[in-house]
C-alpha cells in the first residue's frame, strides 16, 4: 500500500465526508469511522470506485473507548501506516441557559467531543510515534474561542478542545508529528438538525440572510493544512463565513 491514508472520524456526513471526499479525489486511501453503517459503507463503496482508492470502513461509536481501541488495534499493518487523523465527530445537542440545561445533553457532548477525541487520538498517537510521522487534525470551533448566550457546555467542550490541539502539539513536538486545529464558524450542514434534535425547520432559519460556509469550504482548509510542506504546520487556524465576525456578530440580509 504506496498511497498515504487518512483516518477520518464522524465521516458520515458534514466535514467528515466531504473531507474524505476529497482526499479520495488527491489518491488517499481511507478509514472512515461513524455509527452509521449504512450510510458509512455506501460512502465508502462510492468513493472507492469512483476515485480508485482503498476505503476502509469501521462502524463504532467514539464514545465507547473499547470499541475504539479494539477497531484500531485490529487493523492489518498496512492500514495502520496512517499519515492523517481528522479528529472531525463532534456535535451540538439543545441550545438553551445553563440551568435548563438537560444532562443527556451535556453528557453526549461531553462524551463526543471531548471524550471521544481523546480515546481515537489515545490509540492512534503511539502508532503515528513508532511511525515517526504524522499529522493530527482537530475540529474545533468560533465556540472554543469565546463563549456566546446559550452556548455553556458546547463551548466549553470546543474550549476543551482548543487546550487538547495546544497540548498535543507541545508533547508531541520531540515526534516531529504535526498538530493543527481548525475552528470553523457557521457551516450549513447538519449541525444545526442536530442541535435542534431533528427539528429541521428551526435548523433552517439559523442560515437565513446570509451566506455560510459549506462541509466543501472547510474540507478544502483541512486538506491545505495536511498536504503543507514537511516543516510547515498551521497550529490553529480560526475560519468564518464573510458576513461572520465572530460568535456574535453577523450581517444578515446584506
Amino acid at each position: 500500500m504506496t498511497k498515504k491514508i487518512v483516518l477520518i472520524s464522524g465521516a458520515t456526513s458534514g466535514f467528515g465526508k466531504a473531507t474524505a471526499e476529497i482526499f479520495a479525489k488527491n489518491n488517499y486511501n481511507l478509514i472512515l469511522t461513524g455509527r452509521r453503517e449504512d450510510r458509512l459503507r455506501k460512502i465508502a463503496k462510492d468513493l472507492s470506485e469512483q476515485y480508485n482508492v482503498e476505503v476502509l470502513s469501521l462502524c463504532f461509536d467514539i464514545r465507547d473507548q473499547k470499541a475504539v481501541e479494539k477497531s484500531i488495534l485490529s487493523l492489518d499493518t498496512s492500514w495502520k501506516k496512517i499519515d492523517v487523523l481528522v479528529n472531525n465527530a463532534g456535535l451540538a445537542s439543545g441550545l438553551g441557559l445553563i440551568q435548563d440545561g438537560e444532562i443527556d445533553d451535556w453528557e453526549k457532548m461531553i462524551d463526543t467531543n471531548i471524550k471521544g477525541l481523546l480515546y481515537l487520538s489515545k490509540v492512534i498517537m503511539p502508532i503515528m510515534i513508532a511511525n515517526k510521522s504524522g499529522h493530527i487534525i482537530n475540529i474545533g470551533s468560533t465556540a472554543g474561542k469565546e463563549v456566546y448566550l446559550n452556548g455553556n457546555v458546547y463551548c466549553a467542550t470546543k474550549h476543551a478542545v482548543d487546550a487538547i490541539s495546544k497540548s498535543m502539539r507541545i508533547d508531541l513536538l520531540q515526534h516531529g508529528i504535526k498538530v493543527t486545529q481548525i475552528c470553523p464558524g457557521a457551516a450549513e450542514t447538519e449541525f444545526s438538525e442536530v442541535r435542534f434534535h431533528g427539528d429541521k425547520e428551526k435548523a433552517k432559519n439559523v442560515y437565513k440572510g446570509y451566506q455560510p460556509m459549506t462541509a466543501e469550504d472547510i474540507a478544502s482548509l483541512i486538506y491545505f493544512a495536511a498536504t503543507l510542506p514537511p516543516h510547515l504546520c498551521i497550529n490553529d487556524l480560526v475560519v468564518t463565513s464573510l458576513a461572520q465576525a465572530n460568535s456574535f456578530y453577523f450581517n444578515k440580509n446584506s
